[in-house]
């Protein structure tokens, strides 16, 4: 099962909107493209399976 969740990326400050899987496990963590400015962002994300939701933290990707 997927949600949608957004984050705000964390070289231009745009919203971006993605999909997260539920069945990835409740910390997941992976490297999204911003989809205004294309910089590579790191993506922490805590699901709560009961309240079908999930947040997103996102910080510059080292490299």
């Amino acid at each position: 099962m997927q949600i949608t969740s957004e984050f705000s990326c964390a070289y231009c400050g745009e919203a971006n909107v993605l999909f997260v899987d539920m069945t990835a496990g409740e910390y997941q963590q992976y490297i999204e493209d911003c989809q205004v400015c294309c910089q590579p962002n790191t993506l922490y994300i805590s699901v709560d399976e009961e309240a079908m939701a999930a947040s997103v933290t996102a910080e510059p990707t080292d490299g």
